[in-house]
């Protein structure tokens, strides 16, 4: 453990390799790239002329080092098919925008007839393609994110405490953490293994973090707030923030009901900017295992987000809203609260949830119903007023041939 304001005096004297094929890193000092030498070999490290020694941190950058398609394909455990095993590629990219020594990916046969236009130097796909080195994949999609990886690493702060920081005598830090410049850790505060605490992130009195968390500028934790392992939280995310909660006076005033609860991230969960995870009143707002959250998200209190769960931005859920394992919310769905979204249900983009929905239902609409019957009824929308206008003329031919008929019978 690190001692409270303690600093490790050799942190900013090393490197963070990141993947250990990039040859090369990045080397920062004080936040200010040396325009004349960004890249600096791990041998190289070191002052900055003109600067003297970096402060603080090290970030691993990706490199122009390349690997070839013999090495890509055993890291993702893909096969070679129609391609030179030692063709080098420098990099990855989307279809449209891959050069001669990119790779890239096909997920979807119906952009199979752009592969033909691409440039890149080869293509992950689940069936080899003619014309163009292949690594053939069960999850195309999935290997490009897991070939990204090989070629970039996002920044890593070297391990210590900045002594801008301020951390609470009675705070404990574990091994290797990096806690920033302007950063506040309370008192009482645990914080696992392995930490990254960016610049201005606040944390609470009591709360209790795992190991491997991240978390970017200006996020907090609130007091008492229970966090697990591997947890990512994206700039400006509130976790434990007060739930919406006030009852009504006689005279028409609102008092605050006090929100005693606490929230709890369980491990392997990240959520992205600007997104809220209120606390609950009593007892506990959870966001289970693996559930990813967008961002512009508020989760209201007494939530509980199922485990894998995927909630798009611009989501809403009012209080006491359960959603079980494998639920999918599109962006900017409302939910009413005090309902069950049930396992594998699907809500489309836009939607109100104002009920339970079934396991691995898909629905949509506002009130939200089944998506199918949704997709009939949205089609015919457009088609109402001249609708309307048939239907009037058929009444008034109608009611001629009853005054007809009616005629007819009296003669």
């Amino acid at each position: 453990m690190l001692a409270h304001g303690s600093v490790d005096s050799s942190a900013g004297s090393r490197l963070i390799k990141g993947n250990q094929r990039l040859s090369e890193a990045c080397y920062y000092a004080e936040n200010r790239w040396d325009p004349q030498q960004p890249f600096l070999k791990p041998a190289e490290a070191g002052p900055i002329a003109g600067r003297g020694p970096p402060r603080f941190g090290v970030p691993c950058y990706c490199s122009d080092s390349t690997m070839n398609l013999r090495d890509i394909a055993a890291a993702l455990g893909c096969r070679i098919e129609g391609g030179d095993p030692d063709f080098e590629i420098s990099g990855v990219a989307g279809m449209e925008r891959a050069g001669p020594g990119e790779l890239t990916f096909l997920a979807n046969p119906r952009y199979a007839p752009k592969v033909k236009n691409t440039q890149a130097g080869a293509i992950l796909v689940s069936q080899a393609l003619p014309g163009i080195a292949c690594l053939v994949s069960e999850n195309p999609y999935l290997d490009f994110a897991r070939a990204l990886a090989l070629f970039y690493q996002p920044p890593r702060p070297a391990p210590g405490i900045h002594p801008l920081a301020s951390v609470a005598a009675s705070a404990t830090v574990g091994e290797g953490c990096s806690i920033g410049p302007f950063a506040a850790i309370g008192e009482k505060v645990r914080i696992g293994r392995n930490a990254v605490i960016h610049p201005h992130v606040v944390v609470y009195e009591g709360a209790q973090i795992g190991d491997d968390f991240l978390a970017h500028s200006h996020a907090a934790v609130r007091e008492f707030c229970r966090i697990g392992d591997r947890v990512t939280l994206q700039n400006g995310v509130v976790v434990g923030g007060d739930g919406f909660g006030f009852a009504k006076r006689a005279d028409g005033s609102h008092a605050k009901i006090v929100q005693s609860g606490v929230t709890v991230i369980e491990d392997d969960v990240e959520i992205q900017s600007l997104s809220s995870v209120d606390r609950a009143t009593v007892g506990e707002t959870r966001v289970r295992r693996g559930a990813k959250v967008d961002s512009l998200v508020q989760i209201g209190h007494a939530c509980v987000v199922g485990e894998d769960n995927i909630v798009c931005a611009q989501t809403g859920l009012a209080g006491s809203t359960t959603l079980e394992r494998d639920v999918l919310l599109a962006g900017q769905v409302g939910s009413s609260g005090h309902l069950t979204v049930h396992e594998g249900a699907i809500v489309y983009a836009q939607s109100g949830i104002g009920g339970d929905v079934a396991a691995r239902a898909r629905i949509s609409g506002s009130p939200a119903f089944a998506a199918n019957e949704w997709l009939r009824a949205i089609t015919a929308f457009p088609k109402l007023p001249e609708l309307l206008k048939t239907i009037r003329a058929l009444e008034k031919k109608v009611e001629q041939l009853e005054k007809h008929a009616k005629t007819s019978s009296s003669a």
